[in-house]
């Protein structure tokens, strides 16, 4: 059973003009370079210059073009499938109820007072209308025994019973094959069939010859190497298949967060049931079927099931949302009303089986080399039959035992299982498999690692990354953020403290803290502190709020929100438009603190008056500013203004295009928040420039706070060079020349900056891997050679752009990752050494021995058995050698 609401496209072309397999230029003159992300078109060429007399068992593990291009008419639109599957389920329901004569009443399930038809059909139509006969949003709730507020109980018995009466949130998954169709696929083998053959006809020959006693032990020893060899090769593949289906169901089983019994916490996609609150943000995945209870400018791309291209906004006209759909911006909370094979992306899943072909740049590599081995073999294979057959008809037919018919059949067949055996082991079928074992092992112990690789190609390209651009905030720290300073009143304290703070002043931050914030504080329970849930900064600056006595739950209740504006990585500041219990409406804003600074033109003293901010008080805020920041706090700055009430707009429409007023502001308060670095940082930096690797930051906080846990975590070196966003926006191609070997830090950045530093390290020949958690990050992501998201704080856009997720969001399990990395390539080596040698001195032997004595050392049995040695359990255990502390001291591999 798998998850609903992942997207079905499992992989993402990126053939994105750089040097790779799509770059002619470089592949007729460097053959050899490795570009990690190629296009069908690269692949196809190879796959044209190569000859296997066995190619089943070659590409077994390479791509079908023909799905691959069924797949890329899905990518080019890939709501065709749904939308075309969808109408179809739904033209079946429809027959199915018209064929009972009329729909027959949908039962409600005891406890409950809608049926699970009427919900289905209410996302199927649509109808706003059919929402109003269920009494609305609050009426369904009430039907599907919701608290708006608080969501469903956190009971198992509670969660059981909702799945019994409307279902789970998973479909049935196709079956996967079986060991049988894995024996049928390696008995396809050409070169295994014609020695199946020839053992077949010589067991006949020389038992009819040698009478059945001595005549059985060739044939049936050829016969049984070759079963054996069957049997290894299903063996293996059969396991793999399992390993990839079990990587494939952890893609899918996404963690997000659910209100449960006033609660917010994290669960799987596979536990929603019918009932849940679900908050909804940018970059998000609307993870079931449902309508919105509320939201501010949420915009839902629902090209995927609807076929709309453009972005659709939400509000109380247009309340539903489908499961499969992507959070394109703003926020809200949604009722789930349906799981499952209940869901149209649900039914859609259930009818299609999702194929994850895939073919890494070294398999494509292995098989050109494959190929040119084999013809060597073949060619040796070819003169060895000549050779042997002159030479028998020319001498060894003249001895009279040689004369009857069964003896030259005997001699015959015996002379062309010598020459296909040689086929067999000079064909190094090992090095595809060999690969592919290589990978899925990483891949396996990767997970033990805390990394989730999304394509088997960055195994390997992660072993030749140069430079690592990560991220500040949760992956070189630890995402566990408190307040410690604050500047409120006109005086710098503890954030702990609330001494001298103005009533009046207090009042206005705890307002401004509670109301413009995506978190929430459950009430203490007994004995236990209040429970705040959110991201990292949002709970830091609940919990400054509640050291300052923030009644959460009263202020919520004593203030009506007008509007709000969500925070993104561009503006870096989020706003919200309320009106108090006084019926005084004013317009607050947080965010990074010389942004919010530069908008006010007044702060709050310690009185608790409104005085102008002068020039001179603006420099001595950014000394404050920067003496926060420079103990390694990230500052937010809290602000507000007075606005009239009449200019606030009411209709949903109107106040999804206004924008709150955002100049003219009172400054109230800095609040500096700790996010210490992770243990280990440092040393896996080291580590990292210890093997050729360069680490640089990349952060939307501000210079002096980067700078300083750039030089804590051991990334600023001496000569290094941190410059802010805006400036490196200005840099021309001379200065990237002349300076960018020796940027190490990246401060105020925006995502446009972060994709220019990439596109900048790729164009100077390095071989790049990014970290990225945001939406924003997804371009970035996705231009990088490697794409590193998050798996805690990532959104599920920055996960689908990436290759691998970083399951604990540590710098240290990036570290890990380019180890295994190196270890693919190194475990390849490994086993090209071990094959060829085998290879050349089995070759070499009997050619050698066929032409001056006309007798093979090696028979056709002995080479079966070498094979099966060298090939299958040799790829077997050299594929699965774990990485060597060692690998970390070399040069990185680099593009070639």
């Amino acid at each position: 059973m798998s998850s609903i609401g992942m997207n079905g496209d499992t992989g993402h072309s990126r053939d994105d003009g750089n040097p790779g397999f799509g770059d002619a230029h470089h592949s007729s003159h460097d053959p050899f370079r490795i570009a990690p992300k190629g296009s069908a078109e690269r692949l196809k060429e190879w796959r044209k210059l190569t000859f296997a007399l066995n190619a089943a068992r070659r590409f077994r593990y390479t791509l079908d073009f023909k799905k691959l291009e069924e797949q890329e008419k899905l990518k080019r639109d890939p709501a065709s499938r749904l939308r075309a599957g969808t109408n179809v389920i739904r033209a079946v329901e429809r027959f199915k109820q018209a064929g009972r004569g009329a729909e027959q009443d949908d039962e409600a399930p005891a406890g409950f007072g809608v049926g699970p038809k009427t919900l289905v059909n209410l996302l199927q139509d649509r109808k706003v209308t059919d929402l109003e006969k269920l009494g609305g949003i609050r009426g369904l709730a009430g039907k599907i025994g919701t608290n708006l507020e608080e969501g469903i109980k956190d009971d198992p018995e509670e969660i059981q019973k909702r799945k019994d009466a409307y279902g789970s949130n998973t479909y049935p998954k196709k079956k996967p094959k079986g060991i049988l169709h894995f024996v049928w696929e390696a008995c396809q083998d050409t070169t295994l069939i014609i020695l199946m053959v020839a053992a077949v006809v010589s067991l006949a020959a020389e038992m009819y010859s040698e009478g059945p006693k001595e005549g059985w032990y060739d044939g049936t020893a050829i016969l049984v190497a070759v079963l054996l060899v069957i049997v290894t090769t299903a063996g293996s593949d059969y396991k793999q298949s399992l390993q990839f289906r079990n990587l494939n169901d952890e893609k899918e089983n996404i963690k997000l967060p659910v209100i449960r019994g006033g609660e917010r916490k994290q669960v799987s996609i596979w536990d929603l049931v019918v009932g849940d609150i679900i908050p909804l943000s940018i970059g998000g995945q609307v993870p079931a079927d449902g309508v919105m209870i509320e939201g501010h400018a949420l915009t839902i791309d629902e090209s995927t099931m609807t076929g709309e291209s453009e972005p659709v906004k939400k509000d109380s006209k247009r309340p539903f949302l489908l499961s499969g759909c992507k959070v394109q911006d703003g926020q809200g909370i949604m009722l789930v009303t349906g799981v499952g094979i209940n869901t149209e992306w649900g039914q859609v899943m259930a009818s299609v089986s999702e194929d994850n072909g895939e073919e890494t740049p070294l398999q494509v590599r292995l098989n050109g080399v494959a190929t040119f081995i084999g013809k060597v073999g073949l060619s040796i294979a070819v003169l060895v039959f000549i050779i042997l057959i002159i030479r028998f008809f020319a001498i060894d037919y003249k001895k009279p035992e040689n004369k009857s018919a069964s003896a030259i059949i005997v001699k015959i067949v015996s002379i062309f299982s010598i020459a296909v055996t040689i086929v067999v082991v000079a064909v190094p079928e090992g090095l595809p498999l060999a690969v592919t074992l290589t990978l899925a092992y990483s891949m396996r112990k990767m997970m033990a690692d805390k990394s989730l690789v999304r394509h088997l190609a960055a195994c390997e390209t992660m072993g030749s990354a140069t430079t690592i651009c990560s991220d500040k905030t949760g992956t070189l720290t630890t995402n566990k953020m408190t307040a410690v300073r604050a500047w409120i009143g006109d005086a710098e304290n503890d954030a702990a403290s609330s001494e001298g703070i103005p009533e009046s002043l207090r009042q206005t931050v705890i307002h401004s803290i509670c109301l413009n914030s995506t978190g929430t504080v459950a009430p203490a329970k007994e004995g236990a502190e209040p429970v705040v849930s959110g991201s990292p900064t949002e709970s830091a600056c609940l919990g400054w709020g509640l050291k300052l006595g923030m009644d959460f739950k009263q202020t919520k209740n004593d203030t009506t929100v007008l509007h709000v504006e969500t925070f993104n990585s561009t503006k870096k500041r989020a706003g919200v438009v309320f009106k108090n219990d006084k019926g005084v409406v004013e317009s607050h804003w947080k965010g990074a603190a010389e942004i919010i600074l530069g908008l006010c033109t007044k702060y709050v003293n310690q009185r608790g008056e409104v005085q102008p901010l002068s020039s001179e008080k603006v420099d001595e805020l950014k000394r404050v500013i920067e003496g926060m920041a420079a103990k390694s706090l990230r500052c937010i700055a809290f602000a507000y203004r007075p606005i009239e009430g009449s200019n606030v707009p009411t209709s949903e429409e109107e106040s999804s295009e206004w924008h709150q007023p955002d100049d003219d502001l009172i400054l109230m308060g800095i609040v500096g928040i700790k996010d210490p670095c992770r243990n280990g940082v440092r040393e896996a930096v080291e580590r990292c420039q210890k093997a050729g690797v360069q680490v640089r930051m990349v952060t939307g906080d501000n210079k002096f706070t980067a700078k300083a846990i750039a030089q804590e975590c051991g990334i600023l070196k001496e000569d290094g060079i941190v410059v802010e966003g805006p400036d490196f926006r200005t840099w021309d191609e001379d200065r990237l020349d002349r300076d960018l070997a020796r940027l190490c830090v990246m401060a105020r950045s925006s995502p446009t900056d972060k994709l220019k530093l990439v596109k900048a390290l790729k164009a100077r020949g390095n071989v790049v891997a990014v970290t990225g958690d945001g939406t924003n990050d997804a371009p970035a992501l996705h231009e990088a050679d490697i794409g590193l998201s998050m798996g805690i704080a990532g959104t599920e856009v920055a996960k689908e752009s990436s290759d691998i997720i970083i399951l604990d969001d540590n710098f240290t399990s990036v570290v890990k990752v380019v180890r295994w990395g190196r270890s693919v390539y190194s475990n390849i080596q490994k086993f090209i050494q071990f094959q060829l040698t085998v290879n050349v001195t089995a070759l070499t032997i009997n050619f050698v021995a066929a032409c001056s004595t006309g007798e093979v050392p090696l028979t056709a049995v002995q080479l079966l058995w070498v094979n099966l040695i060298m090939d299958t359990l040799g790829a077997l255990a050299l594929a699965t050698e774990p990485p060597t502390d060692d690998l970390m001291d070399r040069t990185p591999v680099g593009r070639r």
